[in-house]
């Protein structure tokens, strides 16, 4: 951390205080720092072994781009390829908050939340008129989507029959312009009077502008709420935002497609993060844990097609009796309390959160531990009498079109149940 505070301290000409590393980001670093002179300030970088300069350039001249189109973004200071041997960007702070979580339930937000899916609406319609930058990529989004879904070597059952949906239902599109890519609650920043900036434009990309509404909506970005625009709002309000910018109003059944498209397109993203992981190019928990999410988004899928839910069997295996108890379920929920209620609440910031994660994992485990074995064996017999011995197999033959969707999306379903009862048992309760 020295090391970043002095080559921020030789780049800005500036005294260089309170560098400390913020949660969440994935993909890149954010790092908060006051400069003196320049005030509270942001750092995004690329982590090491991961340079995308070229990404990072493009990045900067989004925001350029989109403040000259009345989007609602932070002032860019600087950027460029090496600090530190990573490409970054440095933006001015800009107040507000971004948890979503806090966005969806604090007080302080109240008058303001009931206003927000028609101003995203409205912004997102500026964003679509904004200037195209040099450089987008331009491509079928379903082709890319397959081809990288492919590329994991991860076949599942459910992203396959949401492939085929979404083949068979393909809207014309509704345009060619500057599509964000990554538009959603966790990449606002909020304050009392509304939005105050849209973050992290690295997947932005010229396409259907609808992309950004259907992305807006999937079920991921309402944390818990019922309102499906960023558990904002309704759809309704978000698309009549749109139209008093764009000057017309999206057909609503497209925005569904892309909504779709959306949840198998974060399914994917989900099984990236762990690809990165397993591969050993960045190792992290946060990265192993969002692996298991897919199941959330396969539980959402089979939801937007309207497959009908299954009852949950929670029965727990038995209790090993060479080993007796505290049984592994007992040791490692015991090491994830430890966790929440002694590391989380003594430490802060990027720790804090990864001590958060590592527990959330380890409930995870515990869970398999106590249900894995009857659930294994479940799987077995449901694939079995399909006359399969794999989720790749059924999954290659639902793309080859061997299998009648109708035929075989119980057994998806009553799979895609069992993993969530282990990944996130609440998640089976959301709306």
């Amino acid at each position: 951390m020295t090391g970043l505070a002095e080559a921020l301290g030789r780049r800005l000409g500036a005294k260089i205080t309170g560098l400390r590393r913020l949660s969440g980001g994935a993909s890149r670093e954010t790092w908060a720092f006051t400069a003196e002179p320049g005030g509270r300030l942001v750092l995004r970088r690329d982590p090491p072994g991961e340079c995308r300069p070229e990404e990072m350039a493009r990045e900067a001249a989004l925001i350029r781009a989109a403040h000259e189109a009345g989007v609602p973004v932070p002032r860019l200071v600087d950027h460029g390829a090496d600090l530190l041997g990573s490409p970054y960007l440095i933006t001015e702070h800009v107040d507000g908050e971004t948890i979503p979580r806090r966005l969806l339930r604090e007080p302080e937000f109240a008058d303001v939340r009931p206003k927000l899916a028609a101003e995203l609406g409205r912004v997102a319609a500026r964003i679509h008129a904004m200037t195209a930058v040099p450089g987008l990529s331009s491509v079928d989004p379903l082709h890319s989507l397959v081809e990288l879904y492919d590329s994991l070597g991860q076949p599942l059952p459910s992203l396959e029959i949401g492939l085929r949906w979404l083949r068979a239902h393909r809207p014309e599109p509704a345009g060619d312009t500057v599509v964000h890519g990554d538009f959603r609650n966790g990449n606002l920043i909020v304050g009392p009077d509304g939005l105050a900036a849209v973050l992290d434009w690295e997947l932005a990309h010229r396409g259907d502008p609808l992309e950004d509404l259907g992305w807006l909506c999937v079920k991921a970005w309402r944390f818990g709420s019922p309102l499906p625009v960023g558990g904002f709002g309704s759809r309704e309000e978000l698309l009549d935002g749109y139209a008093e910018v764009a000057g017309f109003r999206p057909d609503p059944a497209a925005v569904h497609w892309w909504e779709v498209f959306g949840t198998v397109r974060w399914a994917v993203l989900c099984l990236r993060q762990a690809d990165r992981h397993l591969s050993g190019r960045i190792r992290s928990v946060e990265l192993a844990a969002v692996g298991r999410r897919v199941c959330e988004q396969e539980h959402d899928l089979l939801t937007a097609l309207g497959v009908p839910a299954v009852p949950v069997d929670a029965a727990a295996d038995p209790v090993p009796d060479l080993h007796g108890r505290p049984s592994a379920a007992e040791l490692v929920e015991a090491v994830g309390e430890f966790l929440r209620a002694e590391v989380v609440p003594g430490t802060e910031g990027r720790l804090s959160f990864q001590a958060r994660v590592a527990a959330n994992v380890l409930a995870m485990v515990s869970r398999e531990l106590r249900y894995g074995a009857s659930q294994e064996a479940r799987h077995g017999e449901r694939l079995a009498a399909l006359g399969f011995s794999s989720h790749a197999e059924l999954a290659r033959a639902v793309r080859s079109r061997a299998v009648v969707v109708a035929d075989v999306v119980g057994v998806v379903r009553a799979d895609v149940t069992d993993r969530l009862l282990v990944a996130n048992p609440k998640y089976l309760e959301s709306v």
